[in-house]
């Protein structure tokens, strides 16, 4: 038995899910966002190839020219930081917009994934990290393995796809020789760009059942035990025996104001051991009788010696009694369908009150 509780066979709740996310804990495929960041960098490339080919060859014409040489004869501190800075405005445009990308489509994949979330809690350093047996121990774990099998596809898929682009351009590359740098150049970056998109296009692919793979070990991950689920309850619902206790009491209670508006009533109207129910009418204020007060055994007998006690009427009916204890609640009016019923009580108590 104790054994069967400890086994995870019940979804994760809604809090459980909240209390995860807030620890930082979220299912994520970080496959997606290097699969999607690749293809849309290379589909930049390509896209603004001749672009950024054209600013590669302005640099490099300006940094191999003849300044390069006469920047070394005279060279000083000044040179140098003015020759750093030309460097960099001319690199950084050129550059920058693949970065920008880079970080905008990685940013957008997280989001998308995730949504907005800010973990403080993550920020702190936790030394277990970097503890050798934490270490051998995820070392040699499912997780791992399953890491591991990943990697070992996406390098196939990669060395299949570079096989195939290579054996393509076979016939292309030996013409190369016959052509000018500039040329062969501007063919090979075409070619490894055009390579580049389809190996993020595959990897993509890829990516996308691991995040089917991801959103499954999440919620094996999270699965509780029986037991922890009963504990669950009992912090957001409230212990049951607790909860008893408190309906207990809420029962005595109103059983205490039923018995304090005993006095108040015109009838009692009994079963007359098991149903007692307490009607008052008053014509200035009611539009029909009102149940005060109802109760059953050990309560209707206490119902029926408080009326005693007051000189308060008591009739016994049982079809009566039984159907003003099923159709009324304290504070209901009587239903119409027993107006008859309870007007010939009501005419026989204030017969039996006037002739007194």
């Amino acid at each position: 038995m104790s054994q069967g509780s400890s086994e995870k066979t019940e979804k994760a709740s809604p809090k459980k899910k909240r209390d995860a996310r807030e620890k930082g804990e979220v299912h994520k495929s970080a496959d997606l966002a290097s699969a999607m960041m690749l293809f849309f960098l290379f589909g930049t490339l390509k896209i603004g190839f001749e672009g950024f080919v054209l600013s590669m060859q302005a640099y490099v014409k300006r940094s191999l020219g003849t300044t390069v040489a006469e920047l070394a004869k005279n060279l000083t501190g000044a040179v140098a930081v003015s020759a750093y800075r030309d460097t960099l405005f001319m690199v950084l445009p050129v550059i920058l917009p693949l970065f920008l990308v880079a970080m905008i489509c990685a940013a957008m994949v997280h989001l998308i994934q995730i949504g907005p979330m800010f973990v403080p809690s993550r920020l702190k350093p936790d030394f277990g990290k970097i503890s050798p047996f934490q270490g051998i121990k995820r070392i040699f774990s499912p997780t791992t393995l399953v890491e591991m099998s990943k990697s070992i596809v996406k390098i196939i898929i990669l060395g299949w796809i570079i096989y195939k682009y290579l054996k393509n351009g076979m016939g292309s590359f030996p013409q190369m020789i016959y052509a000018d740098v500039g040329g062969a150049f501007l063919q090979i970056m075409s070619a490894c760009f055009s390579m580049g998109v389809m190996i993020g296009l595959a990897l993509v692919a890829f990516a996308a059942v691991d995040v089917l793979y991801q959103w499954w070990k999440y919620e094996k991950d999270l699965m509780m035990t029986k037991q922890e689920v009963k504990e669950e309850n009992k912090q957001t619902e409230g212990d049951p025996q607790i909860k008893g206790k408190i309906r207990q009491k809420q029962r005595r209670m109103s059983a205490m104001r039923m018995m304090r508006s005993i006095p108040d009533a015109d009838v009692v109207v009994t079963n007359p051991t098991h149903f007692a129910v307490a009607l008052r009418y008053k014509e200035s204020e009611d539009n029909a009788p009102v149940v005060i007060a109802k109760g059953q055994d050990y309560l209707a007998l206490r119902m029926k010696e408080k009326a005693a006690k007051h000189s308060v009427t008591i009739v016994e009916n049982k079809p009566v009694a039984r159907a003003l204890y099923a159709s009324c609640e304290v504070g209901d009016e009587i239903p119409p369908e027993l107006y008859q019923a309870i007007a010939d009580i009501l005419i026989y108590v204030y017969r039996t009150i006037n002739a007194r």
